[in-house]
């Protein structure tokens, strides 16, 4: 990633986070900034390294993000709860909804090859979240096909999560993230890597290739 690029998304992020705009009709398209989420339960916006000579191939989270505590129900209609499942464990956390005609997809179809390049026993080790901003729509099921697509020859499935509306508000507010907007289609642009410490210190966006999110997260997988 170029320094100019680290430099827009440091004062994007520090004005209150990315927000993506996914297509479709009724949605914001391109890049945007909310306030909404820019209270952080670390204290502080993260900033982003002004240069490329940071510690991770993607993003680098200064100060990191803190492992979030929500909530949710999982594709099996079960409660997942966040904290307990993930804790001390690589995790990559994504907000979006599964009709998202392009950053969604590509951002997971980005994690699956990314994790296809790691050792098998490592990407096992690898726990990927996705949580919808779109309940109306993204039923379990929806989720569980929708996932399925990405996740079928990998050691460990993804999780997919749902909820009531205040429930997913209090989900991305807890990651730090701005509260998805235009009825979800408008939502994080973050994919957030946490570690053993519970701590995001890396995270993706769009300008990161697979082979970005594999050399970060075997970094993060081997200081667990």
């Amino acid at each position: 990633m170029s320094g100019s690029v680290r430099n827009r998304l440091a004062v994007l992020l520090s004005a209150g986070l990315l927000l993506a705009g996914c297509g479709g009709s009724g949605g914001s398209s391109g890049t945007e900034v909310s306030q909404a989420g820019a209270e952080h339960s670390h204290s502080a916006p993260a900033q982003v390294r002004g240069d490329d000579g940071g510690t991770y191939a993607g993003i680098d989270l200064d100060p990191p993000y803190q492992r979030p505590s929500f909530t949710l129900t999982d594709t099996s209609g079960a409660a997942y709860d966040f904290t307990t499942a993930t804790q001390g464990r690589p995790t990559l956390l994504f907000f979006g909804y599964t009709n998202c005609p392009d950053v969604c997809p590509t951002t997971f179809a980005d994690i699956a090859v990314a994790l296809r390049k790691l050792d098998p026993a490592v990407a096992a080790q690898i726990q990927v979240v996705f949580v919808t901003t779109d309940p109306a729509r993204d039923t379990p099921q929806v989720i569980r096909e929708w996932l399925d697509r990405f996740d079928a020859d990998l050691p460990t499935p993804f999780v997919g999560l749902t909820g009531d509306q205040a429930t997913l508000d209090q989900a991305q507010l807890s990651a730090g993230v701005p509260l998805a907007q235009d009825g979800g289609q408008t939502h994080s642009a973050l994919l957030l890597l946490y570690g053993a410490d519970d701590k995001a210190h890396v995270a993706f966006d769009a300008g990161n290739t697979p082979k970005d999110i594999a050399s970060d997260l075997a970094k993060v997988a081997a200081g667990s």
